[in-house]
């Protein structure tokens, strides 16, 4: 990827409904929330696509200043959220996406370093994130960035 005319930026209010679009199309099968409505069903009138991009209204609320866009030109190829917890001087990246035309080019990598420098600066010292066992890019491109994996975690359900 030409690394000049790539730009990670602070997202805009008026990226959302891109980031949200980016999201439903990356995650697919490694959804928790697809998988639940595979599981189940369709629930309270909302489809996974619908309650996995809430995700990113979510993130953006609660950590406004952590969550960047990756743009070239006009084009928006993908994002990063992060979530801070100040008492415990801990970040997490709950979200991370990019567009299937800017993928296998470093962008995730690209978009992570931005993140942890983020947290660097707001003088975290524990950076998290997660991945289902299912995401074969996540399970590969977490450790490459230096992350250890610390704990495996069983999601149940059962419909009320």
């Amino acid at each position: 990827m030409d690394e000049a005319s790539l730009l990670i930026r602070p997202c805009r209010d008026s990226d959302l409904p891109h980031l949200q679009r980016i999201t439903v199309e990356s995650f697919g099968s490694v959804a928790l929330e697809q998988m639940l409505e595979h599981k189940f069903g369709l629930w309270n009138g909302r489809d996974w696509k619908a309650r996995k991009a809430a995700h990113i209204d979510e993130d953006v609320i609660a950590c406004p200043e952590g969550c960047f866009v990756a743009e070239r030109g006009t084009e928006i190829l993908g994002y990063i959220t992060v979530r801070i917890d100040r008492a415990n001087l801990r970040g997490r990246i709950p979200n991370m996406a990019v567009v299937e035309s800017a993928r296998g080019l470093g962008l995730g990598r690209r978009l992570i370093q931005h993140a942890l420098d983020f947290m660097r600066g707001e003088g975290l010292k524990l950076a998290q994130i997660e991945t289902m066992a299912s995401n074969a890019i996540g399970q590969h491109l977490y450790p490459s960035c230096g992350f250890e994996e610390v704990a495996r975690q069983v999601h149940y359900a059962m419909k009320l």
